[in-house]
Formats: C-alpha cells, structure tokens, sequence
C-alpha cells in the first residue's frame, strides 16, 4: 500500500458494516496477478490458450536444435552461430511483418505464420531420421523460423491492445508474459526428459503436434482488421515507424537497454557444455527452464505493477538485476546455485518485461502498432541472438566461466551508461503518458470524423 494512502496513515475512525479481510487477505489481494482480462475477453482467452500450446512445443524445439548442434560439432562456437543464422531473417522480417500487421488482418497473419512453423518443424523431424542428420539443416531450418517468426510476432503482440480494454493492458501484458514463461518452464522440462529418451525425431515430431491445437484456436477467433487509416505496406510506411521510434526517448530507452542486457549477459549457448559438467540432459532442461521459473514467480506476484508510475526507473533497475544474477551463475560450481541465479535472473527479467510492455502498450497509437512491435521485436530478439554469438566466441577463446562472469559484468556497467544518457527515459511516468495517448487518440478519431 503506497504512504499516500490515508489508510496506511491512520485507521479509519468510522468502522464500514459487516467484517473486514485481514491486511494480510488484502495485500496478497494486491499482489496477486489480475486475471480479469481472461475472464472478460473470449478472445484473449483463445489467443492465450492456443499460444501457450504452440509456445510449449517451440520451447521444446528451441532447445532441441541446439543440443543437436552440439552434439554433432562439439562446438561452443558452432552452436552460438545459429543466433547469426537467425538473426538477419529477423532484421529484415520484423520490419515486414510490422507493415503487414499495421494493413492486413493480424489474426490471419498470425495463422499462416503457424502454418509455416509446422512445415519448418516437419523439416526438422525428417533430418532427425537421416543415419548423419546434416548441420546445414538445422542452421536452415533456425534461419526460417526466424524469419517466419519475424513476421507472426509484431501480428500477435500488436493483437493484444486490441482483444482487452486499456485499463486491462497492464494486467494483458502479464498475463502474455506467465504465458511465455510457463511454457519455458514446462518445454525444456519436458525436452530434456525427451532427449534422454527418445529419438530426436520423436522429440520434434512433439512439437509438430501442437500446431494442431494452436491453429484451431486461431480458426475460432474472431478477426482483428487493421484500422481504419492504414498505411499501405512500403519503405515509407516502415520509416514512418522508425522515425517516430526515434522521437521517443522512453521507447529508446527500452530499446537500448534490453539490446544491451541481453548482448552481453545471455549465456545459453553454453548451456548444453555446462550441462555436461552438472549432470547431462536432464541437467540441460533444467538450466534452460530456471529463468522462467522465476519470471513465473515474478508474474503470480505482480499485482503491483500498476502501482509503479516509474517504468523507466524500473527497467533500468531490473536489467541491472539480470546482469548481476548472470555474474552469480557465472561463479556457480553446483547444480542448486545455478539454477538458483538463473531464477532470479528470470525475475529481474520479467519485471523488466512488464514495465517495457507498459511503456509501449501505452504510448504508440495503434495506426502505427504493427511497425513498433516490429521494432520491439528486433530489440528483444536481436541482444539475445547476438548475445549467444559473443557468449559462444569469449568462450571458445577463454572459457565459459570467463564468458559468463565477464558479460554480466558488462551488462551492468552498460545499464548504468544507458541511464545516464538517457534522462528522459529514466523520469517517464506512467500516468502521464496514458492521459497524454488517450488525448491524442481521442483527437485522431475526432479529426477523422
């Protein structure tokens, strides 16, 4: 409860008819995440339910395709090069895909996409059936769903603004992001599970059935037209995206500072090598799942967010939070250690999350929502990819240990830069801006009429 409030000051000296909950029932109330959006949107509930399937399926997937890389090269290098595989489909796509989604049905979009994640998965399944599954595949395959995913991401994303109120979306956006994690948790639970026992084939041949699942949900959906005043997909149009990301120093700022964390501070690339020393297969699930553990507790806690005016502030602190727990990991010589850093890595990272999606959800006018989510895209997807390459070099040339300690150390001293540079972004208040983009939606609309 924030000081401000009256009650926290003093007790109320008339006493309301009937009993009263427990501070204790009240605030877990507040912390507590806020689910209405689930409840009131047949919509979103589909979107929900039929991404979290296909997301379990390609978080199996997403840690599939590297330990195969693995275990064919025995290459740290060679597996952080499937993020330069990935990553100039994604450049290139995200602006694409952000056009599309700003001038075309964003639920139709978003189906095809998946109809082209199950070719691709497909693909994948039969080089696993080959006597000596080939390397190239596996970077091919990485580099289309890339791209694929370039062009389904700004759709899906920039969906959300429309299937909830906009009092709903910062209860939307943590919803998405428990979503996100819980299928990170279960899908490299389950894929470690599956590579101990199974063959690869089968393993991918798991994923490709939950498109199933996904699409029929999709098919159920209502459609989400584009508005009213949309822009023709064309350089210009995505220009017109760009420069007015560029205008804003708190959509910069969310922009840099994730490229940044993720830049220097994501390891994944060795986590198939550090598995080797902690346990194996098993082992490997675990690490990929325990930031997402995290990030789910962060997300079951975070009824409080709405109550934070500071976004800015707050991702500055969360990233440095991330980089800081990496550091830990980097150190860690036991199993329960890690693991326990990478939780509270995943935490520092939802938070940092929820705020950014705030702070785009509530700024960008929704004529120009599709190109911005592409924008969001490449700043969320780009830091990762490239981080896994630098993790996967330091440490070809030195070692993990030095690979990992060294980038988070790196990624604190980036934030601390960033926030200095960034003083506007640092102030934003929430609040402010919400009443600011509701005036100039409500302008918008009067102008046209």
């Amino acid at each position: 409860m924030e000081p401000s409030d009256p009650t926290h000051l003093s007790p109320d000296p008339v006493q309301p008819a009937g009993p009263r909950k427990p501070p204790s029932r009240r605030s877990l109330r507040h912390l507590s995440i806020d689910i209405s959006p689930l409840r009131t949107s047949r919509d979103f509930r589909l979107n929900f339910t039929g991404s979290l399937v296909s997301l379990f399926g390609s978080m199996i997937t997403y840690v599939t395709i590297p330990y195969q890389v693995a275990q064919l090269t025995r290459s740290p290098l060679a597996v952080g090069l499937l993020g330069v595989c990935e990553l100039v489909p994604i450049l290139i796509m995200a602006f694409v895909g952000g056009a599309l989604a700003d001038y075309v049905d964003r639920r139709r979009l978003v189906l095809l996409s998946e109809l082209a994640f199950a070719v691709i998965t497909g693909a994948l399944l039969l080089n696993a059936t080959l006597h000596r599954p080939a390397v190239w595949v596996l970077y091919a395959c990485a580099g289309l769903a890339a791209g694929i995913d370039g062009i389904q991401r700004p759709a899906l994303d920039s969906m959300i603004p429309r299937l909830v109120r906009p009092d709903q979306i910062p209860a939307a956006s943590a919803l998405v992001s428990l979503r996100m994690n819980a299928a990170a948790v279960a899908g490299p639970a389950v894929a470690g599970l599956l590579i101990a026992a199974i063959p690869l084939s089968g393993v991918y041949a798991v994923d490709a059935a939950t498109f199933a699942f996904s699409l029929a949900t999709l098919v159920m959906m209502r459609a989400v037209p584009p508005p009213p005043d949309a822009d023709r997909p064309s350089l210009r149009s995505v220009l017109e995206g760009l420069r007015y990301a560029r205008s804003r120093p708190e959509l910069m700022g969310t922009y840099l500072v994730d490229i940044n964390a993720m830049l220097f501070g994501m390891p994944m690339a060795l986590f198939p090598f550090i598995a080797q020393r902690l346990g194996g297969p098993q082992v490997l699930g675990m690490l990929y799942a325990a930031p997402s553990v995290g990030a789910i507790l962060a997300t079951l806690t975070s009824g409080w967010i709405d109550r934070v005016p500071r976004h800015g502030l707050m991702v500055v602190l969360a990233a440095a939070a991330w980089g800081a727990a990496i550091v830990g990991f980097g150190f860690a010589d036991t199993l329960w250690v890690a693991l326990t850093m990478l939780a509270l890595a995943g935490v520092a990272d939802s938070i940092s999350g929820f705020f950014r999606g705030s702070i785009w959800n509530q700024t960008i006018p929704d004529h120009l929502r599709g190109r911005l989510a592409g924008i969001e895209m490449i700043s969320y997807t780009t830091g990762p990819l490239l981080g896994n390459t630098e993790s996967g070099l330091v440490a070809s040339v030195f070692s993990v240990r030095t690979s990992i300690v060294s980038g988070g150390l790196l990624c604190i001293a980036g934030t601390g830069l960033l926030a200095l540079a960034l003083p506007a972004f640092l102030k934003y208040d929430g609040r402010q801006a919400m009443a600011a983009k509701q005036a100039a939606d409500e302008a918008r609309v009067a102008g046209q009429a």
